[in-house]
């Protein structure tokens, strides 16, 4: 497998440090708010980094941590007046909510901040040892960022260009306005513990560096993360934690691509913020997992409401066709009738074609297509009354099953039983379009009885009235159903 690694700007072979042993550690949400589509992005594409290892056979340690206290948690609750303590259990509890709807696997350990305050106040007092960071009178602690030779090589910044926009603000102590918090004095009213240096709280940074260290030896295989965190937040960890230890932070760093609204980039001010319960308000959760792998994860993600409906028919696509094989194999008689070699061939290309999309930097996208292809074919024995009905149709239905559990399994998408789902969905876009479910099976049952009584005029004119509701009635042996036209 080989994935893209930030600190070397290129892809390499991944390769775990301690034989089939993976630690991975991705930075987690600051809990003052909702997840928005930013989260949902990072949140599934490290989730299905997570399966994926996972599906070679790796033992994965995935840590991921929760930042519970924090200049915008503080604010947030000063402004409901509440706990800044209950406003990140709350948060932590509405990230949950979020992410199981989405699929979203626990990751195995998942630490909070200010649960390890005694590792954090360790991490400082051994880089003020070794002149990496020192207190000032007022009991704030800086990190000495040019203590540190390699600053700015996961970002590609030499420090003369920090240097030039750089600055101390007013009632700071810094030494260097290059410097950055490991600890800061407690203000009136906020959370604070006791330190060497007076009562405090950590700097944002400090908590990933020591929290990793305590839950995985160093260094990480796999170190992750959004792309706005790799500078300063993934730099300064990187400095205070080679500082400390001597050793490499992590040896490979992942960062995920910014999500855009419309082309633009997501913003509250600018009216096109969206989180995640704003869109799963209008489209299934697998909609939204199902888009948000469609795009490479390192490539920007262009969201739009219209983009969720071309994703939509994708999924609708997908479950179809599972829905379909699922018909064809509840059939009891098959036919010894010849089935070619080749279908069953360019079956296992197939897989083998999706297994090479995720082993090259988890082309999530490529995959996808390689799932489309594994679709289409399953239409064309479906298609075929002689090949659908023979022992080696069935053969071969029961492959292409498999594949799409394992490939389900990886990507976390397509695995619900296909007709409930599709139910599900008719009735989210019926939902969408205004169109009350309820009054189109009173129809459908009008119309039924109209055909029945050989009233067939009355059986069209209902079909009509469907139609003008933007309802499509299909007939099947089953009965009639329905769907958004």
């Amino acid at each position: 497998m080989r994935l893209y690694n930030t600190l070397v700007r290129k892809k390499q072979e991944f390769t775990p440090i301690n034989d089939n042993k993976v630690n991975m550690y991705v930075c987690g949400i600051t809990a003052y708010d909702l997840c928005h589509i930013g989260h949902a992005r990072s949140s599934v594409v490290f989730d299905v980094l997570f399966r994926y290892l996972r599906h070679k056979g790796y033992d994965v340690t995935f840590i991921r941590n929760f930042t519970d206290v924090d200049d915008k948690i503080i604010k947030r609750a000063g402004e409901v007046g509440k706990d800044p303590a209950d406003i990140a259990e709350q948060y932590i509890g509405e990230f949950y909510v979020d992410m199981d709807r989405l699929a979203v696997n626990r990751a195995t350990i998942e630490p909070k901040c200010t649960e390890h305050i005694p590792e954090m106040i360790a991490l400082t007092e051994h880089l003020i040892e070794k002149g990496h960071a020192y207190a000032t009178p007022s009991g704030d602690v800086y990190f000495k960022v040019r203590s540190f030779d390699g600053y700015g090589k996961l970002s590609g910044r030499n420090i003369d260009e920090l240097e030039s926009g750089a600055r101390i603000d007013p009632g700071e102590e810094k030494q260097d306005p290059l410097d950055f918090a490991l600890w800061k004095t407690a203000k009136p009213g906020e959370p604070s513990w006791d330190s060497p240096w007076g009562k405090g709280r950590p700097g944002w940074h400090l908590e990933c560096s020591a929290m990793s260290e305590k839950y995985a030896p160093l260094p990480l295989d796999i170190h992750g993360g959004g792309q706005d965190l790799s500078f300063p937040h993934h730099e300064n960890e990187i400095a205070q934690s080679e500082a400390a230890t001597g050793k490499p932070f992590a040896n490979f760093w992942v960062h995920n691509g910014f999500v855009q609204i419309n082309s633009e980039k997501m913003s509250k001010s600018l009216g096109n913020f969206f989180t995640i319960r704003d869109i799963l308000d209008k489209f299934l959760p697998e909609t939204l997992r199902y888009f948000l792998l469609t795009m490479h994860y390192r490539s920007p993600l262009d969201f739009s409401f219209e983009a969720l409906e071309e994703a939509e028919k994708g999924v609708k696509r997908i479950y179809a066709a599972l829905a379909q094989v699922d018909v064809e194999l509840t059939k009891t008689k098959w036919k010894k009738s010849p089935f070619p070699e080749e279908l069953d061939a360019e079956l296992d290309t197939i897989a083998a074609s999706f297994i090479e999309a995720m082993e090259d930097d988890l082309n999530t996208a490529g995959a996808l297509g390689h799932v489309f292809s594994a679709v289409r074919l399953a239409g064309r024995v479906c298609e075929d009354k002689t090949l659908r009905k023979s022992e080696g149709g069935q053969s071969f239905f029961n492959k292409f099953k498999s594949m799409m559990t394992d490939w389900s399994a990886v990507l976390g998408i397509f695995g619900h039983g296909p007709a409930p789902f599709l139910t599900e969905l008719r009735d989210n876009r019926a939902a969408r379009a205004g169109i009350d479910p309820a009054k189109v099976q009173e129809l459908l049952d009008a119309r039924q009885a109209a055909r029945k009584d050989k009233d067939f005029a009355k059986s069209d004119a209902i079909r009509d009235e469907l139609l003008a509701m933007n309802v499509e009635v299909k007939d099947t042996p089953q009965g009639a159903t329905w769907d958004v036209a």
